[in-house]
């Protein structure tokens, strides 16, 4: 009975020890799904990333290809890295978890293609991507959010309808690319568009067609000007609330903006001299204008009348001349007190208020009599006030506002009675009136040269041109102001081979204490001074542009020629002073040499020691040794013209400091070339005779 009890024993401890067995491996498991393993492939967290549940962070890492992921990996950080296009595997586009990639700061040339398809926003900005195929963005259909800024993208790389399968596209960044026009066939969802720091000088009419629901564009830093902007180009946008042309050349704000719900506007760092009276209507909901960095002197009357949601107003950057011209300007901001901040209306001009701030002149604005009047004026109601005081500051615009072909300075009520456009009107290249006679001349096929004389005295004048149509109806009028001791205006930028109409009004300001000058509205009793002219063909201008460079080619000639002689005397005087200088350094030469030969010998033969040791014979000198010196044997007779025979004596030379003449190389041993001494010591005599 012991040994079957001693069995039964033996089975019990083995059934045990394997019950133990499963249970430790079943604990291992939940263990390892604990810790992020899958029933599928067993893949966890890449040792090189950190993993917070379902973000996976790998930036920063110095990786050249991705890593395996987990299944349930939602948002990948792989941004400051080395990863290019085959460092993308395959398996990526089969994460369907994945929303949100950050691949910007690697080295991708091409628009990744093994992308998973449930991505809804992707950073792909500071690589090298220079195209966007459509068979790459068609695999993303749920795209929201596309970063595609500091790469090489140009406007021919976008391959046509490439966003056409991005229905939910909603921010678009291609900022400081290659990009020279606006990208065509943008999804209709697009919400905000970033085109800053480009090449883009044109927008078309058609440029934002279908982009309704456009909140925000960024045109910032390219190369846009008033001639090459469409005059309806954003009036398309009708929901746009933000837009920023910062670092252009515009001259004036573009026509037609949107002004139902535009709340930002940013325009500083142009070239803007001019902001039209009306070009800012209707923009109620107007919340931040920035007009600093520009050209700025004044502002016109009623500017800012719609503006009633502005809050902060930037002008930094211009050159005001705070005169009468801005007291509207003054009491509107004294109206609006403490609801507006206003930053940069300092005054350069006059100098008397030179760098004051435009709030603290109201002394000096009480200079100014203000009469109401009728017409639309500023947000105070004195729109249409007539202003007086010139002693303390005359209306300027130092800079004309420019002229192009796809933009003017429209105006709903002509200020001067321009006649009709359909009346074949007799108007002359001058004009002469009551004050004033003023003179009109085409200098070329787009400016006008504006001259005149004034009889009394003038604080300004307002100037007025008007483009002749083929229609009956009144055309677009441009006029601007200009300062009083000014007598002549350049019109440029203006239409070739057209008719102009070009009026002046003065703006007179009597002498005295108190005066009082027009402010030149519509309903000012003054004549205005009208003349017309027309601007010329630039073919035909091609030849006479053609006469004047061969006329400036022919009155360069005589400057060159003399240039070219005074050159070429200087340079003979050089030369000739070269020539004298060596032949009379070469006769002092000769002079000394021959000196030294008549005094040392008194006469000459053929063969003296001289020709013999150092003209015909050299090689007899070339002695490795200290140096030796040849000298005549004492005759006591005269030597013969050609002697058969000379004696002469070698006396060795022995230096002053004791060492000789050639310093032999250091591995040399042997005593007697070592000093003088050695030469005696080496059984050479000190003098020796030689015989030629």
């Amino acid at each position: 009975m012991a040994p079957e009890g001693i069995g039964e024993l033996r089975d019990l401890f083995f059934l045990l020890v394997l019950c133990l067995t499963l249970l430790a491996e079943l604990l291992e498991m939940a263990t390892a799904s604990s810790h992020g393993l899958d029933g599928q492939g067993g893949i966890e967290c890449p040792s090189v990333c950190r993993c917070d549940e379902d973000f996976i962070y790998c930036n920063d890492r110095g990786l050249s290809a991705i890593p395996p992921l987990p299944p349930s990996a939602t948002v990948l950080y792989f941004q400051n890295n080395h990863i290019d296009n085959p460092g993308l595997p395959k398996s990526l586009e089969h994460h369907i978890k994945v929303s949100v990639i950050y691949l910007y700061d690697n080295e991708l040339d091409d628009f990744p293609m093994q992308l998973p398809p449930s991505l809804r926003e992707l950073h792909l900005q500071d690589n090298n991507i220079r195209v966007l195929p459509r068979a790459a963005l068609t695999r993303l259909p749920l795209l929201q959010k596309l970063h595609l800024d500091d790469n090489s993208v140009s406007t021919v790389s976008i391959e046509d309808q490439a966003f056409a399968d991005n229905p939910r596209l909603r921010l678009l960044f291609l900022s400081r690319n290659h990009l020279s026009s606006i990208p065509s066939g943008l999804p209709s969802a697009l919400e905000e568009l970033h085109l800053d720091d480009n090449r883009i000088s044109t927008i078309p009419t058609h440029a934002f067609r279908g982009l309704s629901s456009l909140r925000r564009l960024v045109l910032d830093g390219n190369l846009l000007a008033n001639q090459r902007i469409a005059d309806d180009t954003f009036s398309r946008l009708s929901n746009l609330t933000e837009l920023s042309l910062v670092r252009n050349s515009l001259q004036t704000p573009p026509l037609n903006l949107p002004s139902a719900h535009l709340q930002r506007l940013s325009l500083q760092d142009n070239a803007i001299i001019h902001m039209p009276r009306g070009s800012l209507d209707s923009m109620r909901r107007l919340q931040r204008l920035d007009l600093s960095g520009n050209n700025l002197t004044t502002l016109p009357r009623g500017l800012f009348r719609d503006l009633e949601s502005l809050g902060q107003l930037l002008v930094r950057g211009n050159p005001w001349h705070c005169g009468c011209n801005l007291r509207w300007l003054h009491d509107w901001l004294e109206a609006k007190g403490n609801t507006i901040t206003v930053r940069g209306f300092i005054c350069q001009t006059p100098e008397k208020v030179r760098d004051m701030a435009l709030r603290d002149l109201t002394n000096q604005m009480d200079e100014c009599e203000l009469a109401t009047a009728g017409g639309g004026g500023a947000g105070t109601g004195n729109g249409g006030n007539r202003v007086s005081g010139a002693s303390f500051g005359a209306i300027s615009t130092t800079h004309p506002p420019p002229q192009g072909s796809l933009f003017t300075l429209r105006s709903k009520r002509p200020g001067l009675g321009f006649p009709e456009t359909g009346l074949d009107y007799t108007l002359s290249s001058s004009g002469v009136g009551k004050n004033l006679a003023l003179n009109v001349k085409p200098l070329s096929h787009d400016s006008i040269r504006v001259t005149w004389s004034v009889a009394q005295t003038t604080s300004s004048f307002r100037l007025s041109w008007l483009r002749l149509g083929t229609s009956s109806t009144m055309g677009s009028i441009t006029e601007t102001l200009v300062r009083g001791d000014q007598r002549e205006y350049l019109l440029t930028s203006l239409q070739p081979a057209s008719s102009y109409i070009i009026c002046m009004v003065p703006l007179v300001s009597y002498s005295g204490s108190r005066s009082s000058l027009s402010w030149g509205d519509t309903d000012s009793n003054e004549v205005p001074v009208c003349a017309r002219t027309e601007t010329t063909d630039p073919k035909n201008s091609n030849d006479d542009q053609a006469e004047d460079q061969s006329f400036v080619q022919m009155t360069s000639i005589p400057l060159v020629g003399i240039i070219g002689g005074a050159i070429t005397i200087v340079s003979l005087a050089l030369i000739i002073a070269i020539f004298c200088w060596y032949g009379h350094r070469a006769g002092r030469l000769t002079s000394r040499d021959h000196y030294s030969q008549s005094t040392s010998r008194k006469s000459k033969h053929f063969d003296d020691y001289i020709e013999s040791g150092t003209k015909k014979d050299n090689t007899i000198l070339e002695i490795r040794g200290p140096g030796f010196q040849m000298t005549p044997i004492a005759a006591r007779q005269p030597l013969q013209p050609k002697p058969v025979q000379e004696d002469y004596i070698i006396h060795t030379i022995f230096p002053s400091n004791g060492t000789g003449l050639y310093k032999p190389p250091d591995n040399i041993s042997n005593s007697g070339y070592g000093i003088n001494r050695g030469y005696r010591e080496g059984g050479i005599p000190d003098i020796d005779y030689s015989y030629t």
